[in-house]
């Protein structure tokens, strides 16, 4: 006879949860459940009492009579809203990383370049509670804010990660032994200057994968990958998402799409000793010149020079303060509670890098 299937029964929202309510125009909040609390908005108050001990899924109505969707935010929502002190691997990157890197239950990953923490949530989720990530980032003041936001992300900080302040390339060989490491995940500036580590502490197999923002910074880890001879041919890509707007008849892509985030380039780790096959290629007409190959390779590699945006004094050190305030608030506390955390997500029909919008 078939054994009735079982299920767990839904798990209710309860207090010091982050929830994002959508209104019918399709613009959504998030903020954290704190029991007494009212949500704040322009037609009227959401008291929160309303929502606490009751399941996702609901419609709560504000004072006014305006009707708001409840759920739990989903990891994009999340990374779109949390405090960032740096620019965050979009999700359609990670997405990539995770599933092209192949990273899976039990692998051993390093990260390079923590910024906000977005990419190692991602990684955390992929390598489960038997594997581990282990993240370097030379600002501590990045660490700090990636640290808050996992913490917020996880209820807590997960017991398979951890992060050291450090330059990867020395810090690496300290912390992990030869051929100790399954995934190498690099979102740094200057990634081909890690190679020596990086090849040194990936298994045989294992696979390195780096996220740059410009077409010299792609091409030059590149060339740096083939020249080592300890890669087999790298793969290059960059992913753009485009939405549709679906209304009866009127059927068309959406006006606005998130085009170029970023490149994506992997390559796998061959065993020692053996060199990768060389790749046949068509002749080409000329020799690039010099003074051209100079103008490709030779300037510095800065994060004003590609444009990467991060946040400095008075608005980092408020960062700092924000990442992970949910949980360094005592339930107890209530009564002498701060201001609800209330943050406006992207809305449905937004598209692109908050930063962008």
């Amino acid at each position: 006879m078939t054994q009735p299937l079982h299920s767990l029964p839904p798990r209710v929202l309860s207090r010091g949860e982050k929830v994002q309510l959508t209104d019918p125009k399709g613009r959504m909040h998030t903020f954290v459940l704190a029991p007494g609390e009212h949500f704040h908005t322009n037609k009227g108050l959401i008291s929160h009492d309303d929502i606490i001990g009751r399941t996702e899924g609901i419609i709560v109505a504000n004072t006014g009579g305006v009707d708001f969707q409840v759920f739990r935010p989903r990891y994009e929502d999340f990374v779109l809203s949390m405090p960032r002190g740096a620019a965050v691997v979009y999700p359609k990157d990670s997405g990539l990383i995770v599933t092209l890197g192949d990273i899976f239950p039990g692998a051993t990953v390093v990260e390079a370049g923590v910024g906000s923490g977005a990419l190692s949530m991602a990684l955390l989720r992929a390598v489960g509670a038997t594997g581990s990530v282990h993240s370097f980032e030379l600002r501590e003041e990045f660490a700090t804010i990636a640290a808050g936001n996992i913490a917020d992300f996880f209820d807590g900080e997960p017991d398979n990660w951890s992060v050291t302040v450090g330059d990867l390339a020395e810090t690496l060989p300290q912390t992990f032994g030869p051929g100790s490491v399954d995934r190498v995940v690099l979102d740094m500036l200057t990634p081909w200057n890690t190679l020596e580590a990086v090849s040194e502490a990936l298994t045989p197999g294992g696979i390195v994968i780096a996220y740059v923002a410009t077409v010299p910074q792609l091409s030059r880890f590149v060339e740096a990958l083939r020249a080592s001879g300890k890669f087999a041919e790298p793969e290059s890509m960059e992913a753009m998402v485009r939405g549709w707007h679906v209304d009866g008849l009127a059927v068309r892509p959406d006006h606005r799409m998130i085009a170029h985030t970023g490149f994506l380039i992997m390559a796998r780790r061959m065993a020692d000793g053996i060199s990768p096959l060389e790749k046949k290629k068509r002749p080409q007409g000329a020799t690039a010149a010099a003074e051209d190959v100079a103008a490709w390779t030779e300037p510095e590699v800065t994060e004003a020079a590609i444009g990467t945006r991060t946040a400095h004094g008075k608005k980092l050190r408020r960062v700092m303060r924000e990442a992970g305030r949910r949980l360094r608030t005592e339930p107890e506390d209530s009564a002498d509670a701060q201001p609800t955390d209330v943050t406006e997500s992207p809305t449905s029909n937004s598209t692109g890098p908050k930063e962008d919008r």
